[in-house]
């Protein structure tokens, strides 16, 4: 984004990206500015990629690449392939990656239209509030669309009356203003999925690295919510 943003000369002329959500209208922009990109998905655990694709304005990390296979099982990405590695090293002894089953339970949520993978989110990040499940990757996708908006994350806060509800926290372009978030949010987001507070992402919470700690983040929004 801040390269994009910057509309500096750069020599880039192609991309791999991965290890997070990569906004349709990030790769748009990148296009425009002659920058082809291609978008994958991968874990340490297999030697890296396990499915990628050039860039097309879809939201799917397209179809596995040979020797890696995928199945769907209620609603999580399972894994196999020759490149997988033999397990966790741990007290000395080595703790399998697979289930009973041969697969490896990646606890993505996702799900597979004609052959190319979609992740929805984390399993362990989906939290339920009024009893509506909210996957918080799926609102932040929204969010991440308005033009203005660099990157945003969704955490839940506890409450008493719907057990959590959300919290949007937002990095902004540096020539956002005043932007109202929860307004152009209304029609775009179901009323159970919108943020209640909208908060700007704090510089300690930018580590210099891709991804922002979500624990930290979460440890954060509760202070200020508290407060």
């Amino acid at each position: 984004w801040r390269l994009l943003a910057n509309r500096a000369a750069v020599t880039l002329k192609a991309v791999l990206l991965g290890g997070a959500v990569i906004p349709v209208e990030l790769t748009d922009q990148a296009s425009k500015q002659g920058i082809r990109c291609w978008c994958g998905y991968g874990l340490t655990e297999f030697a890296s990629t396990v499915c990628a694709k050039e860039a097309d304005g879809s939201d799917d990390v397209g179809a596995p690449l040979p020797g890696r296979e995928i199945r769907i099982v209620d609603n999580e990405v399972w894994l196999r392939a020759a490149s997988m590695a033999e397990g966790y090293w741990r007290d000395g002894k080595l703790i399998p990656l697979v289930n009973d089953e041969g697969w490896f339970a990646t606890r993505d949520r996702g799900e597979l239209n004609h052959g190319r993978l979609t992740i929805a989110g984390r399993l362990d990040n989906l939290f339920f509030s009024g009893g509506e499940g909210i996957q918080p990757e799926e609102v932040e996708r929204v969010i991440n669309a308005h033009p203005l908006v660099q990157q945003a994350f969704v955490v839940p806060v506890e409450d008493k009356e719907f057990g959590h509800r959300p919290v949007a926290v937002v990095e902004y372009a540096s020539q956002a203003g005043d932007v109202n978030l929860a307004e152009w949010g209304r029609d775009k987001l179901a009323r159970f999925q919108q943020p209640v507070r909208w908060l700007t992402l704090p510089s300690e919470l930018k580590n210099g690295g891709i991804k922002i700690s979500r624990r930290a983040l979460q440890q954060w929004v509760c202070k200020i919510c508290k407060n």
